[in-house]
């Protein structure tokens, strides 16, 4: 279904002024941003999304992706000071069309509209998702939420060396590079012939960062294998989906055996409580343990989607989450405040207003 742009325009509109009306200031960050931050946060994973040139003065550039990071960026230079910021534009995503090209491919460019709080306020988290619940609630989306921080907490908690951990959370939110690197932590170690030379260095990357390698794979050669176990247990978290309150009953079993959830699983609790106050139905709500692995990386805690369960090829109508580490990396000297935010896709809206 062909939507004008005015159309979406207007509808973004409407959702910046719920935004406004929340005490957001809006804000417009540039459509051209510099490409190293990005790819500093995201590695080149990021250009398989992203639309990328190269600038004779300002060196490689990136289409806006997305609105978070500029809009942290922005804030974190201003004092990293509570605040609440909305914003309405385009992003550029280059869409993978699998293995065959698909008869009606998503657009490569939409529309945005977006809110994003900073605030040392622990009900932050179901501020931000009842806003969003209020003003979907007319379309039938189905909500659903995660939480990265028990799957990071998780993670942490297996008995692994401490590089192997790293390697793990790293492709935390890449499931199957995840399952390859858990399949090889199982086995035994590889021996690895890692003779020294008197050659010269050579390559793209430093001599310290060589060195830093090859001392890991030395390291690792003493590894022990991961217990069955373990890999079940994780297994067992990953398979947790349901309404939130039956969700809890599941993660409440697997804290019995695996305490170092505990205090993830409580905060999730807690979250059910104030989402409650909000009006939220929690029965109404999907759990989904593994609902963090398919958000960008830089959530590190409470994350939610509300999807069209009519229209199972769509991306979801709109997404957002918690991102307390991003602010750090972007602040300077260190400096952070929590945050969490979200973004609605006006063009999917108007598709399911044409429908009605």
């Amino acid at each position: 279904m062909t939507i004008p742009k005015r159309d979406k325009q207007a509808i973004g509109q409407r959702f910046l002024a719920a935004f406004r009306e929340a005490g957001a200031a809006e804000v417009a960050p540039d459509i051209l941003l510099p490409a190293d931050t990005l790819l500093d946060l995201y590695g080149e994973d990021i250009r398989a999304r992203a639309y990328t040139s190269t600038d004779p003065l300002r060196g490689e550039v990136m289409l806006r992706p997305d609105f978070t990071v500029p809009v942290v960026q922005r804030h974190m230079a201003g004092g990293a000071e509570p605040a609440r910021y909305c914003y309405l534009g385009e992003v550029f995503r280059k869409q993978d069309p699998g293995e065959e090209r698909p008869a009606n491919p998503r657009d490569n460019e939409y529309l945005q509209a977006g809110f994003e709080l900073f605030a040392h306020d622990r009900e932050a988290d179901a501020e931000v998702f009842g806003l969003f619940h209020r003003l979907l609630a007319p379309y039938g989306l189905q909500a659903v939420t995660g939480d990265t921080g028990l799957l990071m907490d998780a993670v942490r908690a297996l008995p692994l060396s401490g590089a192997r951990r790293d390697a793990l959370l790293h492709h935390l939110w890449r499931p199957r590079r995840f399952a390859r690197l858990l399949a090889r932590f199982s086995r035994p170690a590889e021996a690895r012939d890692l003779p020294s030379t008197s050659a010269p260095w050579a390559g793209l990357r430093g001599e310290d960062e060589m060195q830093a390698r090859i001392d890991r794979l030395l390291a690792d050669r003493h590894a022990q294998p991961l217990d069955p176990a373990w890999i079940a247990r994780l297994e067992r978290l990953f398979a947790v989906r349901a309404p939130l309150p039956g969700a809890l009953a599941k993660l409440r079993d697997l804290v019995a055996e695996w305490t170092e959830l505990g205090p993830a699983v409580l905060r999730i609790e807690e979250r059910m409580a104030m989402l409650l106050a909000q009006g939220v139905a929690p029965d109404a709500i999907l759990f989904d343990a593994s609902h963090g692995r398919q958000t960008m990386e830089y959530y590190d805690g409470f994350t939610f989607s509300f999807v069209a369960p009519d229209r199972p090829a769509w991306p979801p109508v709109a997404s957002g989450g918690r991102y307390d580490a991003l602010t750090a990396v972007l602040g300077r000297g260190g400096r952070a405040i929590p945050a969490v935010g979200g973004i609605i896709r006006p063009g999917l809206v108007a598709e399911l207003e044409a429908a009605r």
